[in-house]
């Protein structure tokens, strides 16, 4: 999966350095760019969504083994699509895979979790949505070897932190992964950078209206609803950008949140 650029580009060096002054990212559309959502399922009927969503997977118990099946797009809980909504107003033209691990409550297996995480890097898709995760220590060693595993092969792993003053996986590996929390704002490139912090970066999550389930919308809070925010934003950079690395997603959102913080203290 991993893709070397041309001999005679030097974007792989010094395009993270010039995200400051160059912003013409802002104006992609995620076109070309695989994204998987592990949650609950898309509805692909909401107006919004329809074409959006290229492939929908369920997981299945065969046995003592979790398979993913192509499945009918459904969505049991609504939070997928809620994700899938904010993903695909931010890079409407991002192709948008859903991997149905979550049941009608919103609540899964850890298994199926582990497994649909694994099936999203088999599948090489480029970025992948978790706005959800697991308090079970049973399931720290298994989750990091596979979050390592996405960020060797390229895929940028995008997880929501806990809404709960709790830690929960994988949000908490931010060596090899993008963790996000909530903050009040409402522009999706106004997201702030927390260096040192478990928990980097701060995205639109209060009062954030969405697609819901039959052709509906809600008003939604939480950490969850932060991450595919970050997910849209990283669309458009790999679209203008498409050989950076997870590391260099990862300067790069820095570098761009520090141009925010600057740009805010100038304002005020």
């Amino acid at each position: 999966m991993k893709k070397i650029p041309p001999s005679d580009s030097n974007e792989m060096f010094d395009v993270t350095a010039r995200f400051p002054f160059d912003e013409s990212w802002k104006f992609c559309t995620g076109a070309g760019v695989s994204i998987a959502i592990i949650d609950s399922g898309v509805d692909t009927d909401h107006p919004e969504l329809e074409g959006k969503v290229k492939k929908s997977f369920e997981a299945v118990k065969k046995g003592k083994k979790i398979v993913f099946e192509e499945t009918d797009p459904e969505d049991s809980a609504g939070h997928g699509t809620a994700c899938a909504g904010i993903i695909s107003k931010i890079a409407p033209d991002a192709e948008i895979n859903s991997i149905k691990v979550l049941g009608a409550s919103g609540l899964g297996d850890g298994h199926a979790f582990l497994a649909g995480l694994e099936f999203a890097i088999n599948q090489e898709y480029k970025i992948i949505n978790l706005s959800l995760g697991t308090t079970k220590p049973q399931f720290s060693a298994p989750l990091h070897d596979l979050i390592d595993r996405a960020y060797q092969a390229g895929c940028i792993v995008v997880a929501a932190a806990n809404n709960l003053p709790r830690p929960s996986l994988p949000s908490v590996f931010s060596s090899s992964l993008i963790s996000v929390l909530k903050n009040v704002g409402n522009d999706p490139f106004k997201f702030g950078f927390r260096f040192g912090e478990v928990i980097e970066l701060t995205a639109p999550g209060v009062n954030v209206r969405t697609t819901w389930l039959s052709g509906g919308y809600r008003k939604l809070t939480g950490n969850s609803f932060a991450c595919p925010h970050v997910v849209g934003v990283i669309a458009l950079l790999l679209e203008k950008y498409p050989y950076l690395t997870p590391f260099q997603v990862k300067s790069a959102l820095y570098a761009i949140a520090r141009k925010n913080e600057s740009d805010l203290q100038e304002d005020s």
